[in-house]
């Protein structure tokens, strides 16, 4: 007997099968085939059509795929972003906010973690931080950030509606180390990192971008990669609107793609 599940593993192996194959307009018929037998989007549908240039653009990667996709990925999480993909944002922010915002007497007394993943940034940031929150969509994300036994408090959650919705003390340092590439509108998260910070809060992210020629007119978009980038100008004109403002930008390699770096900005802003 065929069950839904094996339509949609078969729609979705389908469709991938031809976009690896340079076939695209088939790939993007077979794309929305598998939307419509899995609207929450698990698979990232939406997200690869707009990477292919054949879809319209998300305000967002939809946060079924993103769940999923740390879930899975979990138990090798570090081993991947770390040792294979170079990955080191958590350290560059820390430097950065040694150089740049060093916080009252050198720490900060709260850290809210959007997207702590397994708790690199805790990790990066334990000793500039007295009380550390972390919030992941992933439940098996949080299970490992829970290992390093720093966080006073974990959740299983979406960021940006933790930001909106959470009623608690206000944080006086917010990170995002990883977070914008599966964002593309940044303007709820901003509002909300205001929302439930300090009147002097900082707040620190890292983006990923493309060059000027790729992006053309467009603020954001999906990369190669199914990851969201970001021009600096559209950053700085939605930090202006949410009442922050720009402390610190950055050009870093955010990480490694086929041995190809991936440009982006660490960027630090305060509450205005």
């Amino acid at each position: 007997m065929i069950t839904p599940d094996d339509k949609l593993a078969d729609a979705y192996n389908e469709a991938l099968a031809l976009e690896k194959a340079g076939d695209h307009a088939a790939a993007a018929k077979a794309y929305a085939r598998v939307l419509a037998l899995d609207p929450e989007d698990h698979g990232g549908a939406a997200v690869r059509l707009a990477a292919l240039g054949l879809g319209d653009t998300p305000q967002r990667a939809p946060e079924a795929y993103v769940e999923m996709l740390f879930d899975q990925h979990a138990s090798v999480f570090d081993d991947i972003l770390v040792d294979q993909l170079g990955y080191h944002v958590p350290l560059l922010m820390r430097q950065a906010l040694l150089d740049h915002a060093p916080g009252p007497s050198g720490s900060y007394a709260r850290l809210l973690d959007l997207g702590c993943g397994t708790g690199l940034a805790g990790v990066a940031l334990a000793d500039m931080t007295s009380n550390r929150t972390g919030i992941d969509l992933s439940a098996n994300m949080i299970d490992l950030a829970a290992e390093h036994e720093l966080y006073d408090e974990l959740y299983v959650g979406d960021a940006v509606s933790f930001v909106q919705e959470v009623e608690d003390e206000p944080w006086d340092l917010v990170a995002a180390t990883d977070v914008l590439p599966y964002l593309g509108d940044v303007a709820a998260l901003f509002a909300g990192v205001r929302r439930i910070g300090t009147a002097t809060a900082v707040f620190g992210f890292s983006t990923e971008v493309l060059p000027d020629e790729v992006m053309g007119a467009n603020d954001f978009m999906v990369g190669p990669h199914q990851r969201f980038v970001h021009k600096l100008a559209y950053i700085d004109r939605a930090l202006t609107v949410a009442g922050f403002t720009l402390l610190h930008a950055s050009d870093i390699t955010v990480r490694h793609e086929e041995g190809t770096p991936q440009p982006g900005h660490l960027v630090l802003a305060r509450v205005v």
